[in-house]
């Protein structure tokens, strides 16, 4: 088994730390038992105050998160409808951490039922918001809001 970042959404957590650790994405909501073919994968310094952030102000459901014997994130697994997005402490050496050093903030667009709805709940949790929901030229109503390490997310 070489050493990497743990499998994509649906495989075994291959960091040698957990090899028999099942990921849980057969069970995704909304999904039908799918997987979504692209998922953004983000690190962060703080990763177990993004998933909260994520959860509680951007309304994504936690599938799975894997912690080292330090305590930090070494992989999870968030879902919202049938979309997806894998993050995971920044710094902790892995290939894929290596390979993010020196990238900037990412840019995530996800689709919502209710951007407005939405927007009020990122507001009551205290998300910074970039843009309050707007009716686009292009047909779209959504928002901007940035994370607590500066990736922007539309939703």
């Amino acid at each position: 088994m070489r050493a990497g970042p743990p499998a994509v959404l649906g495989g075994r957590c291959q960091t040698g730390r957990h090899p028999d650790i099942r990921l849980r994405s057969d069970r995704m909501a909304g999904t039908g038992g799918g997987r979504p073919s692209v998922v953004p994968t983000l690190l962060y310094r703080d990763a177990k105050a993004a998933i909260r952030q994520l959860t509680e102000a951007f309304g994504f459901t936690e599938l799975s998160v894997y912690e080292g014997e330090d305590g930090t994130v070494m992989h999870a697994e968030l879902v919202q409808g049938n979309g997806a997005v894998m993050l995971g402490t920044k710094g902790r050496g892995g290939v894929f951490d290596t390979a993010m050093e020196g990238a900037g903030p990412a840019g995530v667009y996800v689709v919502v039922d209710d951007a407005d709805a939405h927007h009020r709940r990122a507001v009551e949790q205290g998300a910074e918001i970039l843009m309050p929901p707007t009716d686009q030229d292009y047909g779209s109503r959504d928002y901007l809001a940035r994370d607590l390490e500066g990736n922007v997310w539309s939703f």
